[in-house]
């Protein structure tokens, strides 16, 4: 579990079935590129199965402290390196993705996204001392693409025709790859931080 001033992530689990099932009744127009589970009581529980069932995958809901409800997901793709220069307590992941990302409508433009980022950086670099972040988006995602680049991260380029698209805009989409290096973490951790207070 990862938990800050306003934001709790904990380990997803069917207990959550209930709080995603509100969250993701609210206004359904903002997934058009996004991935979320559809509003039914199946719907969710085949999110949280799935979510669970995938190999590397580390999955959250996301709970907002401030209004002590369910808000959405988020999700660790983890790698392990059979290599020699791993850095990190034993058993920890050598590179994470952050995605599989979604939030209630009532959620988005607020504090939630950002300390939950925050929580999953430092939990990826200052624990698991990772060698990469990666970060993916549908590339006609501009609204996403913008919040990406607005912590830092560095535009990597675009993977054309790179997997189905998610959410209701269906077909093939492209990907917008952004990465965070070590090197480049404490500007980003000072960004972030400096968006949370407003100093």
């Amino acid at each position: 579990m990862l938990e800050g001033d306003h934001v709790r992530l904990e380990p997803l689990a069917i207990a959550h079935a209930e709080g995603l099932l509100a969250a993701a009744s609210e206004d359904q127009s903002t997934y058009i590129f996004t991935r979320a589970p559809s509003p039914d009581p199946a719907g969710v529980v085949a999110f949280i199965d799935e979510a669970l069932a995938w190999p590397g995958r580390i999955g959250f809901a996301t709970v907002w402290l401030d209004e002590e409800r369910v808000v959405g997901s988020t999700s660790y793709f983890a790698e392990w390196w059979d290599w020699l220069g791993h850095t990190g307590p034993p058993g920890a992941p050598d590179v994470v993705e952050i995605g599989g990302t979604w939030l209630a409508a009532s959620a988005q433009r607020t504090v939630v996204n950002t300390e939950a980022k925050l929580l999953m950086l430092v939990q990826a670099f200052d624990v698991w001392q990772v060698q990469r972040v990666a970060l993916k988006t549908d590339a006609r995602n501009e609204r996403s693409r913008a919040a990406i680049e607005r912590i830092g991260a560095r535009f990597e380029g675009i993977l054309r025709g790179h997997m189905p698209a998610l959410g209701p805009a269906g077909g093939l989409r492209d990907s917008a790859y952004f990465s965070i290096l070590p090197d480049e973490w404490p500007a980003v951790r000072q960004r972030l931080e400096t968006r949370l207070t407003g100093n």
